[in-house]
């Protein structure tokens, strides 16, 4: 069974948007494509031909995809590795309070999945005495908000009894197996390898099910001809969107005080599936969780992570005007309104430059790890998936101790995820797991001589 040629088109009609955002001359496109006869074989000379858009003439950004065109666009001033002397026994527990914490921040954010506002989210709350959010979110809240995720009986206030399946936890249990096999001898075979070993295409979305779901045809035959660059060229309308940022954790926490080796695992992670924008979020929140492991200055750890994705990219330009917003804010509220301002509150779920500012000014105000999560989820939009990203780089930056029991005690010391084949039940042993990371790439970095 083929996708229906109505499909088909959908994907190519979002994809003739997405190369306009690009920068890409797609002026008359649409109307060819709607004049192209229902043919698999026209559809996809079609889809050939947008991946191969040239760019206007008067696109200012340079964006390149690949490792060294990246690396000569990134800042030359950014620091050698490591950027400091690097405590392996503080790293490991800084790692698992970071993991931790991004359960829970998953967890708190994962009910209010459905694209909500912070002035909904603080309506709802208010109206049920739990603004500002210390605690999981009730049902009384969800009531009050008028809509909920699907998830709702699992991770609702009375509910929780383990971490709920999420395919952000997914991904990063997924990461650490990449960390803890290859590690940085990770190639995209190795994690083509993985993903159809380990993940459900019903647990992907986006880019990813694309890819997994290229990655199991070419299964069928010899997956030594596998043409990743096709792959992630070709029948991918959303390779911008969020899916590779929320796979950075593992990459970050194996590299503390290594914002280039993190970047460049993340890279290899990301062009898998992603471009552009897609690309350098993934990188440039591993860079960050790698800084934060052994920086103390919330804005610093944002601002030298943005020494590792190309200067002159649109992420680049966006990222230090919300670096500039979170700044200038008197708090955390005011640095979500400067934020959202810049993006005349259009930017909603999946997207990638109002959710990385959401980070920024989460880390400067957080007062600890509980107060932090509560604060980014409150800030809307993807609330699980920068839920757990922001407690991953919470608990990196506060490290243990600052993350209150009761917001691990529901979970019994049991975590769900839904991969196949990955057996480990217990919360606390794969934290441990995560926590070995960073000794593991530290040996192998050693070995190699760098």
């Amino acid at each position: 069974m083929l996708p229906s040629h109505q499909l088909l088109r959908s994907w190519l009609e979002r994809t003739i948007q997405a190369k306009a955002a690009q920068g890409h001359v797609t002026d008359g496109l649409d109307a060819e494509l709607a004049g192209l006869p229902d043919s698999y074989d026209a559809l996809d000379a079609f889809a050939q031909k947008l991946a191969d858009l040239p760019l206007r003439g008067d696109w200012p950004y340079v964006e390149p995809d690949e490792w060294d065109d990246i690396l000569a666009e990134c800042d030359p001033s950014r620091p050698a590795e490591p950027i400091c002397q690097v405590d392996l026994a503080d790293a490991a527990r800084r790692v698992e309070a970071g993991f931790l914490a991004s359960c829970c921040g998953c967890i708190l954010g994962k009910p209010l999945e459905v694209n909500p506002s912070l002035a909904e989210l603080r309506a709802a709350a208010e109206a049920v005495g739990e603004w500002p959010l210390r605690n999981y979110v009730s049902e009384e809240m969800l009531d009050a908000l008028g809509r909920r995720h699907g998830s709702w009986q699992d991770t609702t206030r009375g509910n929780i009894r383990y971490v709920a399946s999420d395919d952000d936890l997914n991904y990063a249990v997924l990461g650490m197996l990449l960390m803890e096999g290859p590690g940085i001898a990770m190639t995209r075979d190795h994690i083509r390898d993985a993903w159809l070993w380990h993940l459900p295409a019903r647990w992907t979305f986006g880019p990813e099910r694309f890819t997994l779901l290229k990655a199991g045809i070419q299964s069928l035959g010899d997956l030594a001809e596998s043409d990743y660059h096709r792959w992630v060229s070709t029948w991918n309308p959303m390779d911008e969107f969020c899916g590779a940022l929320i796979r950075a954790d593992a990459f970050g926490y194996a590299c503390p005080g290594r914002p280039r080796l993190a970047a460049e695992l993340a890279w290899r992670d990301a062009s898998w599936t992603h471009r552009r924008t897609g690309i350098y979020g993934e990188m440039y929140v591993a860079a960050a969780i790698a800084l934060a492991l052994v920086m103390d200055d919330p804005l610093a750890v944002f601002e030298t992570a943005l020494k590792y994705v190309p200067r002159r990219s649109r992420f680049h330009e966006e990222t230090a005007a919300n670096l500039d917003c979170v700044a200038a804010a008197g708090d955390w509220l005011d640095g979500h309104e400067r934020i959202h301002r810049r993006y005349d509150r259009k930017a909603t779920h999946c997207r990638v430059y109002q959710e990385v500012g959401t980070l920024i000014n989460t880390l400067r105000f957080a007062e600890d790890v509980g107060d932090g999560i509560g604060k980014q989820v409150a800030q809307g939009n993807d609330t699980d998936s920068f839920g757990c990203t922001g407690g991953a780089i919470l608990g990196a930056f506060f490290g243990p101790g600052h993350l209150e029991d009761r917001w691990l005690a529901v979970f019994n010391d049991e975590i769900r995820t839904s991969l196949s084949c990955f057996f480990e039940r217990s919360l606390r042993a794969v934290a441990e797991r995560m926590g070995r990371l960073p000794a593991k790439i530290a040996g192998e970095i050693a070995a190699s001589g760098h």
